[in-house]
């Protein structure tokens, strides 16, 4: 019987770890084709690895929290959806027959018992709670006759706050090791046995919670969530990497407001897709990175790589405040309408933790919206290996010289900031200077009468 090692894949030319977050199988559990095995999570972003083939797990590599390098093997499956397998050829049966291990075997026998279980017993009543409970938890629960009171109680570890399988059996032993004092506390057993209204009982179970802020005076100290730490790495290697300086101009974009404020109702019913300013200014940015192709370049060594494709990420923050960049694949080929629908999906894709490990790697060059919260401009750090990085500021309408045949008049025109922070190593500030402008010239002739 032949066996299939599913390794960590490829997630980004930056990226060569990942720390395995959660197990979606037990040994033993038979997998389909494309089936969510385990989660990963990098400084760019939390992914499902599905499976290549189809067959049974046999072995996991890997606990939670592990890191893994890119390559590694982190489960073996066995092919075929069997342990024991009978073919037919020339119409001879022959067996095949291998040393499964014990601990496969006992999982297999656990999850029958659980099977049968599941089909002889009434099933828990958890319908009263949103929170989500793995079937394997919820036959642990209904085992060992936890209420839903007190699995609601339990702090999870998992995705979400998820309650893992670890989490159930520790607490478990927790309340087995405590059980002894709960016994020489006459009022406190009363008071668990005594049916009591919801709240009550919530209050009545113990239940230990990790202590993730602490105390001190007036102070409180909140440890960096995993991704929070990984970005603030990166974010230094690259500060410590690049000479970062920065260029900064001011563009009147009232074309682009207007020409938008007269499609985007008739873009939407036809398209289906809310017409944001951010395709526009990828457009833009996509078109310069085309006329200067020494901005889309990374330095490895003393060497420099010029990128053949235009792949252009752009920042998107998270709920939970920290960012991760989705990347706009090929921008360049792309019309407006196409680049509105990728932008879109990739931006609410990114908001739910949907992204694929492939679409945020092999970025070529970055776009981040600082104006989306009120920044005029701002400073942005060089995602690496690029060189060069560009913020939009806030659009303003603002009192301004125009400029005609006639003489100068004052009008109120829609402007914002552009900050281009590049690579000074690679690229000089006639260079850096003149792809902001070029972006910016593109922006200020745009065609009001552009049909969509």
């Amino acid at each position: 019987m032949s066996k299939f090692e599913l390794k960590l894949p490829q997630m980004g030319e930056s990226v060569a770890e990942a720390t395995l977050t959660s197990w979606l199988k037990e040994v033993g559990d038979t997998i389909e084709m494309d089936e969510a095995v385990f989660e990963i999570a990098t400084d760019k972003v939390d992914s499902e690895v599905p499976s290549e083939v189809e067959g049974v797990l046999v072995e996991r590599l890997f606990d939670v929290d592990d890191v893994i390098t890119v390559g590694q093997t982190v489960a073996v499956i066995e092919l075929n959806g069997t342990l024991e397998n009978t073919s037919e050829s020339n119409g001879e049966v022959t067996e095949h027959t291998e040393v499964v291990p014990e601990e496969t075997v006992t999982a297999l026998e656990d999850n029958v018992v659980i099977a049968k279980e599941t089909i002889t017993a009434p099933s828990p009543d958890y319908t009263g709670s949103e929170r989500f409970y793995s079937p394997l938890v919820k036959n642990i629960a209904k085992k060992e006759g936890i209420s839903i009171e007190e699995l609601e109680g339990i702090a999870g570890t998992g995705k979400e706050g998820r309650v893992t399988k670890n989490d159930i059996l520790d607490y478990l032993q927790t309340r087995s090791d405590g059980a002894s004092e709960a016994a020489a506390e006459e009022p406190k057993q009363q008071a668990v046995d005594t049916p009591v209204p919801q709240k009550q009982q919530k209050a009545v179970v113990e239940t230990p919670q990790p202590a993730t802020v602490t105390s001190h005076g007036d102070n409180e100290t909140i440890p960096m969530t995993r991704m929070g730490k990984l970005i603030a790495q990166h974010m230094v290697a690259s500060v410590s990497t690049s000479a970062h300086v920065q260029s900064f101009i001011e563009v009147d974009v009232t074309k682009v407001v207007k020409w938008r404020d007269k499609v985007k109702k008739a873009f939407e019913a036809r398209e289906g897709e809310k017409l944001t300013f951010t395709p526009i200014f990828m457009e833009a940015v996509a078109k310069a990175l085309k006329n200067f192709p020494m901005i889309n370049i990374s330095v490895e060594g003393d060497n420099v790589i010029k990128k053949k494709n235009i792949n252009i990420g752009m920042a998107a923050a998270l709920p939970d405040g920290n960012l991760i960049v989705p990347v706009i694949k090929n921008a360049d080929q792309l019309n407006l309408v196409g680049m509105a629908k990728v932008v879109n999906d990739l931006a609410s894709r990114a908001r739910t933790n949907a992204l694929k490990p492939d679409e945020v790697k092999d970025g070529t060059y970055t776009v981040t919206n600082v104006g989306s919260f009120g920044s005029v401009f701002g400073t942005p750090i060089i995602n690496q290996p690029q060189v060069g990085i560009l913020a939009l500021g806030a659009i303003r309408k603002l009192p301004s010289v125009i400029e005609t045949d006639e003489g100068d008049f004052i009008g109120i025109r829609s402007k914002m900031f552009l900050s281009h922070s590049y690579d000074h190593r690679v690229v000089n500030g006639a260079l850096g200077g003149m792809f902001a402008k070029a972006v910016a010239d593109y922006l200020e002739a745009w065609d009001i009468d552009r049909e969509i």
